[in-house]
Order: C-alpha cells, then sequence, then structure tokens
C-alpha cells in the first residue's frame, strides 16, 4: 500500500484565501454610492439602457434603451428629455410628473443597466465598438481590441470625450480611465 503525503498549502496561498474569504462582497448600493465621481455624475445619453423603479407601482417600472433623440415616454408624464441628465436629476423629474395626480409620494429610482459602448480606431487589431464597464483604462480597452498593431505607437494616444459643444480631445496613456461614449485614437509610430 502506498503511503500518500498531504501537501500543507503555502503562507501566501494562505494568504490569498483568508483575504478572500474575509473581503465583503460589493452589494448593488454600495457600487453606487462607491462609484467614481465620473461615473455618480454620468450623463445619460442614447446607447444606455437605464431602469426605472418605482416602489410599489410595478406598472411604472421598466428597462428601456435610451435611442437617438435622447427622449423617453414615460406613462402618465409622457415625454421626458433625458440626454445630458445624470440619474438623480432623471429621478426629480419622474417624481415631479408623478406626485399630486398620480401618486402621493412616488419612491424613483434611476440606474444604468449597461453603458452606452466606447470606441477604440486607429492601430489596434480589431478596431470598433465595445461594451463599457466601470474601471476600464486605454490598456484594457486596446485588450478588448486584441492588442495593438506592429505599426502602434503606445505614446500616441488621444481620447475624445464629451457630449455636445462640451466634447474636447486629449492625449493619454495606457493608464488613462474611459467613460462610456469616449473615443479612443491609436495612432502609428514612425519606424
Amino acid at each position: 500500500m502506498k503511503e500518500s503525503k498531504l501537501q500543507l498549502p503555502t503562507p501566501r496561498l494562505l494568504l490569498i484565501a483568508a483575504a478572500l474569504t474575509l473581503a465583503p462582497l460589493p452589494s448593488l448600493a454600495d457600487s453606487k454610492a462607491k462609484a467614481p465621481l465620473e461615473i455618480a455624475n454620468y450623463q445619460l445619453d442614447s446607447g444606455d439602457r437605464i431602469a426605472i423603479r418605482v416602489f410599489g407601482e410595478e406598472d411604472l417600472t421598466m428597462e428601456m434603451y435610451l435611442g437617438d433623440s435622447g427622449v423617453i415616454n414615460y406613462p402618465f408624464i409622457g415625454e421626458i428629455g433625458v440626454s445630458g441628465l445624470n440619474t438623480s436629476e432623471l429621478e426629480r423629474k419622474i417624481v415631479a410628473g408623478l406626485k399630486g395626480d398620480y401618486l402621493i409620494n412616488p419612491s424613483v429610482e434611476v440606474t444604468v443597466v449597461e453603458y452606452r459602448p466606447f470606441f477604440i480606431n486607429g492601430e489596434v487589431t480589431t478596431p470598433g465598438s465595445y461594451t463599457f464597464h466601470p474601471g476600464l483604462t486605454i490598456n484594457k480597452a486596446v485588450a478588448m481590441a486584441s492588442g495593438f498593431t506592429p505599426r502602434a505607437s503606445e505614446g500616441k494616444i488621444t481620447v475624445e470625450r464629451g457630449l455636445g459643444e462640451k466634447k474636447r480631445k486629449f492625449k493619454a496613456e495606457l493608464d488613462t480611465r474611459l467613460l462610456p461614449g469616449d473615443i479612443v485614437t491609436v495612432e502609428q509610430g514612425i519606424f
């Protein structure tokens, strides 16, 4: 009969396991409170998918994509311009529209279910639009686009950000954080 030896975990493995078991998992409520400032004040625009929840009123709870018009049609209120508003501003508009004639004291929550995509073009293997995730950096975006082409210059990257007249273009680094709707351009290097 062959004797088996028990392998004990290394101290490093024990530290990793302890960190994983002791670290609290973030809740959905925590994610909104601890979101980076840019995401917390995020302005809605076409391509975003939002959820509107009116507590105790299932008929008024819905999810929708924001179209190019920047307007949604909401029950009892009608058309609401949402482009350029953050979720708190939209919540206030819906509360004001429902309060009085329809509900006494409506409790409304608006959340972004899916952010509009970001775009990456230029010297990446697969340019195009990609799903945005909070915490996304240019380095991660390049990985999503299957990496740099051989002609790419990691030092010549620009980002175009903003809506309408507030659009601006700036030079970026690989660790620059992206926002939904950003357009990343990777230029060619000189060989």
